[in-house]
């Protein structure tokens, strides 16, 4: 006779490792689909819901109801074409996440227009090179002695990689090594000379 006896993975028996298995994969099936919501979820930033103060060193804070982030960066989603709409307000840690966008920076104070204009000057800071002296290409790396709207300058570029970039036909900006940028608004506006020097990025 079988009474009294249950095989393993029945009613009341123990779980054999194939429905384990199965939990475990369904535990982390819904784990991603909660983060995948969070992630498209959208949390649109403005003086109803947030409030955006100065550190004292140099940073932000945001407080939105009962959180608080100590220090967020600000981050434009389209710098180059909509420089005014969807700024990112973001984590500060290496592996930031999204904490909310201002759709627009309408949307918000002039106090506070002022201190997210402050942070994106910080963080897009960009000299417009209006003079080329000399570019010495060597061993993979382009050397750059360039005259800017800040003074001279010198800085180091990878060759090969993405260091140049065509915002359109004329202009171009320029990523060094050190992760600067800086801006060619119109290739057209310098001299003949200076644009052969730019003939191997154009």
């Amino acid at each position: 006779m079988m009474d009294g006896h249950r095989e393993p993975g029945g009613p009341g028996g123990r779980r054999g490792p194939g429905m384990q298995e199965r939990e475990m994969d369904d535990f982390q099936l819904e784990q991603m689909e909660q983060e995948t919501e969070e992630m498209l979820r959208v949390r649109y930033l403005n003086d109803e819901n947030a409030e955006f103060e100065r550190t004292g060193t140099g940073f932000l804070s945001l407080r939105i109801g009962e959180e608080f982030y100590p220090r967020v960066l600000v981050v434009r989603m389209f710098p180059f074409s909509d420089k005014d709409e969807f700024i990112s307000i973001r984590t500060a840690e290496e592996r930031s996440k999204e904490i909310g966008i201002v759709e627009k920076l309408s949307d918000v104070s002039r106090e506070t227009i002022e201190m997210l204009e402050e942070q994106l000057t910080l963080r897009y800071f960009t000299p417009i090179i209006q003079k080329i002296y000399k570019i010495k290409d060597e061993y993979g790396f382009a050397y750059w002695n360039v005259g800017t709207d800040h003074g001279e300058c010198n800085f180091t570029i990878r060759m090969g990689g993405n260091a140049v970039i065509h915002l359109s036909d004329t202009r171009i900006l320029i990523m060094d090594i050190d992760e600067n940028r800086f801006e060619i608004p119109d290739v057209n506006r310098l001299t003949v000379a200076e644009r052969r020097k730019l003939d191997l990025f154009l």
